[in-house]
C-alpha cells in the first residue's frame, strides 16, 4: 500500500436543499432514519456528511434523511475534493460495508447497557429489555433479540434471516456474526 498525504478535514455547513442523494445508492436505509434522528436529537450532529465537490452525497444518506425529518435546514459536510470519481464510488461502498465485519462482545455490551440509566436505548434501535432479561426468559441471547422489529414490518418478517453463522439486521441490513 502506498503512503498518501493526509488532508485535514474542513467541515462546512451546507443547506440540505443543495445536497443531492447519490442516484445509485445501493443501501436501503429508510428504516434506520428514526434511530439516527433520535441520535442527532440526543447527542447533536457529530458525524458530518461526506459530499463530492458538486454536492452529491458520498456517505451520510441516512443522516441527511434524519436531518430532514427533524426539520433542519443545514448539516455539517466534508467535501471530498481529493478523491477521483472512482475513489468516491469505492469509498461510498466501503463506508457501508466495513461495519459488517464487526461483531458484539455480548458481556461487554450488557455491562455498557446496564451502566446507562439516563438513556432510552430503544430510541436507537436496541431492545434492551429482551437482551438484558436477567431470567433468560424470552431471550435466546443472540442478535435476534438485540433489535426491535422494523417499523411496519409483519412479525413473520421481523426476525433477521439466518444462516449457520450470520444474521441480518431488519433495520439497516447489516450482517452480524453470531
Amino acid at each position: 500500500m502506498q503512503k498518501q498525504e493526509v488532508n485535514i478535514l474542513q467541515i462546512i455547513d451546507k443547506q440540505i436543499a443543495e445536497l443531492v442523494p447519490y442516484e445509485n445508492n445501493p443501501r436501503h436505509n429508510e428504516d434506520a432514519v428514526k434511530f439516527v434522528a433520535s441520535s442527532i436529537q440526543q447527542f447533536g450532529f457529530k458525524v458530518p456528511i461526506v459530499i463530492s465537490p458538486d454536492n452529491v452525497i458520498i456517505a451520510g444518506h441516512t443522516r441527511v434523511m434524519a436531518a430532514k425529518e427533524l426539520g433542519m435546514d443545514t448539516v455539517p459536510c466534508v467535501i471530498a475534493d481529493d478523491l477521483t470519481e472512482e475513489q468516491m464510488k469505492a469509498f461510498r461502498l466501503a463506508d457501508n460495508k466495513v461495519t459488517e465485519a464487526s461483531g458484539w462482545d455480548w458481556d461487554k455490551l450488557e455491562q455498557e447497557l446496564d451502566d446507562l440509566t439516563d438513556f432510552d436505548m430503544g430510541a436507537f434501535g436496541f431492545d434492551v429489555d429482551t437482551v438484558l432479561d436477567d431470567t433468560g426468559e424470552g431471550s435466546d441471547g443472540t442478535i435476534n433479540d438485540f433489535f426491535e422489529a422494523a417499523p411496519d414490518t409483519p412479525e413473520s418478517e421481523a426476525r433477521p434471516k439466518e444462516s449457520a453463522r450470520t444474521v441480518t439486521c431488519p433495520h439497516c441490513g447489516q450482517t452480524f456474526e453470531i
